[in-house]
């Protein structure tokens, strides 16, 4: 078998996890772009597993920032309604035959489309958002040094596979290429700017990555958490709560997710 390709073996799994007997075939369900999201149902429970993605999961780093991020589920659900991967074990991540899996207690809800979002449902996400930020995750000592890491663009590299591969887009780029460098270089001192204000926090707290449930909002999803500026997470999450499926931000909308931000921590900052 392939290191890249997935190797789903979900009877294997609940037996050395102990999750009961298969009573069907595991469904898959929507909702993972990176990697594939199934509903189980065993003797003992409902459960939703992500099989992670082969080809992210060979990443020097991979296996680490699920457990870094696990670790951080863990300790926001003390604090607000979150969903970590059940330990299993003592892990949150498990290795079945060179294929990892992360597996969740299913849960009875559903996410909003961008159209569906009311100005309270983005005040209450903003209110989230501000308790994340609030939560003490020093136990954890985490590496903060991924906050300050930018990678600089190779945009000539981009260019020249643009013209190997006859790219309608290339005269764009080669008539903007050295603006395309200088914002790059702007974008990476602002990025060290931000980063010597940092939080840990969801980092991705799109309407998709919220269950409701009986007007209950349930953070799932964590795996891209970590360091971020608390400003920067703030007013990214509030288009992420104020756009429309045309592309279009609510001002009621986005004032509104601020709002509730600022009722947990009180005046805003930023440079």
């Amino acid at each position: 078998m392939n290191d890249t390709q997935y190797n789903l073996n979900f009877e294997k799994l609940c037996n050395e996890l102990q999750l009961g007997e298969l009573i069907s075939s595991p469904k898959p369900i929507s909702g993972g772009l990176l990697h594939r999201m199934y509903a189980i149902q065993t003797t003992q429970a409902n459960y939703a597993v992500k099989a992670l993605n082969p080809q992210i999961m060979i990443r020097p780093a991979a296996v680490q920032n699920y457990i870094d991020s696990e670790k951080i589920a863990s300790v926001a659900a003390e604090h607000i309604h979150a969903q970590p991967a059940k330990r299993l074990k003592g892990a949150s991540i498990h290795n079945i035959d060179n294929q990892f899996y992360l597996i969740f207690d299913w849960i009875e809800g559903q996410c909003l489309k961008q159209d569906e979002v009311t100005i309270n449902n983005s005040s209450l996400m903003g209110t989230i958002l501000a308790d994340i930020h609030k939560t003490d995750f020093r136990q954890l000592e985490l590496d903060s040094s991924q906050a300050t890491n930018s990678k600089k663009i190779d945009w000539l590299f981009y260019l020249n596979k643009g013209r190997n591969e006859n790219s309608e887009w290339i005269k764009i780029l080669d008539s903007n290429m050295d603006k395309l460098y200088e914002w790059s270089m702007k974008a990476k001192n602002s990025s060290s700017m931000l980063a010597s204000n940092n939080v840990i926090s969801h980092r991705d707290l799109e309407p998709k990555n919220v269950m409701w449930r009986q007007d209950i909002p349930i953070i799932i999803d964590w795996e891209s958490a970590g360091y971020i500026n608390p400003m920067h997470d703030l007013v990214e999450t509030a288009v992420y709560w104020s756009v429309d499926s045309a592309g279009s931000i609510n001002e009621e909308k986005f004032l509104a997710f601020i709002s509730g931000y600022k009722k947990r921590v009180g005046s805003l900052t930023a440079n």
